[in-house]
C-alpha cells in the first residue's frame, strides 16, 4: 500500500472521528479533496521540480485517483458513487448557507 492511500485513509477516518456531525465530516473530506486538487494544479503549474517531485510522492492528485489507483469494477464504481453522494450533501449543505445568508 502506498503513502497517498495511507494517508487519505487516515485523514478521512481523523476527520469523520473528530468531526462527529454529517457536516462537519462532509465539508471535512470535501475540503480535503479540494486542498489534494490545489496541490495537484500547484505541482502542474509551478515549473519547479523538486515541488512537484515532493507533491507527487506524498500527495495523491485527488479522492477518485485514489479509488481507481487502488480498485476496479464494481467496488471503485460504488466508491465513487458514495463519493458523488457525499459531494451532493456538500452542494446542499453549501447553498443552504449561502441561501441562509442571504
Amino acid at each position: 500500500m502506498s503513502f497517498d492511500v495511507v494517508l487519505l485513509i487516515v485523514l478521512i477516518v481523523a476527520g469523520v472521528c473528530f468531526f462527529r456531525r454529517l457536516d462537519s465530516s462532509v465539508y471535512f473530506i470535501a475540503s480535503l479533496d479540494i486542498f489534494f486538487r490545489i496541490l495537484t494544479f500547484l505541482k502542474d503549474n509551478l515549473g519547479v521540480a523538486e515541488i512537484s517531485t515532493f507533491i507527487s510522492k506524498y500527495f495523491p492528485e485527488s479522492i477518485p485517483s485514489v479509488i481507481y489507483k487502488y480498485t476496479d469494477g464494481i467496488i471503485s464504481t460504488c466508491l465513487i458513487w458514495i463519493y458523488v453522494g457525499m459531494y451532493a450533501v456538500f452542494l446542499f449543505y453549501t447553498v443552504r448557507i449561502l441561501w441562509h445568508k442571504r
